[in-house]
């Protein structure tokens, strides 16, 4: 597995990262990494890599976009002095575009989108043992859907930017496409963006698989 002894992994976002998480700091006792796939990561390396002793630091913050993530970059991520840093950001990029269609200000378009996250990658990555880039992702199976396809682009920029900057590349989208095969949208989220339980299973399946971890150690 890529996550190694006493690594500390940070991971930042939006609502989907955020679910509840403890304030200021997001880890310790009693659900503090909240009641999604960041605590379930967090729950499975603890269990099934104990030798490890990964800290995992939940700092999502529910509405943010990448604009909100530059502002706090230096207190919620670089003095948190990760070794691994998992980004998973920009779902509020584009759903205010259509949620809130006349609030232009409240928009992040795909220019500033790619910039501003490059921007942050490119200045925290030498600092880091490794970074983990994750799409943000749309769970609508139509990819006609304006929603969808606007999301689908702002995917692709990540992909470029995992592929450009070496990060771990964890394609979101991907893997609830796959649960939509079988699934309809709403068993996995009611309004197509805040996975219910089985939803955050299939992002924590998701980010394991990207960093190697095995299921069957030690049984």
């Amino acid at each position: 597995m890529l996550l190694g002894k006493h690594d500390k992994l940070v991971m930042i976002g939006d609502s989907i990262t955020d679910c509840d998480r403890a304030r200021p700091v997001g880890e310790g006792l009693f659900n503090a990494l909240g009641r999604g796939y960041a605590g379930n990561v967090e729950a499975l390396l603890t269990a099934v890599y104990p030798e490890l002793g990964v800290r995992v630091v939940n700092m999502g913050i529910s509405g943010n976009t990448v604009r909100d993530l530059a502002a706090r970059w230096q207190t919620d991520v670089l003095e948190q002095k990760p070794d691994w840093l998992s980004i998973m950001i920009g779902t509020n990029d584009v759903w205010r575009q259509f949620d809130l269609p006349v609030m232009t200000e409240a928009h992040v378009y795909l220019e500033e989108y790619e910039r501003t996250l490059e921007e942050l990658v490119a200045r925290t990555k030498p600092l880091l043992k490794g970074l983990i880039l994750m799409t943000p992702f749309y769970i609508e199976p139509n990819r006609d859907d304006r929603m969808r396809a606007a999301m689908d682009r702002y995917g692709e920029v990540v992909r470029h930017l995992a592929g450009k900057y070496g990060a771990v590349f964890v394609d979101t989208q991907a893997a609830f496409d796959r649960a939509l095969e079988q699934l309809y949208a709403a068993t996995l989220a009611w309004d197509r963006v805040h996975p219910n339980q089985a939803g955050h299973m299939i992002l924590t399946r998701a980010f394991l698989k990207s960093v190697g971890f095995d299921y069957n150690k030690g049984l």
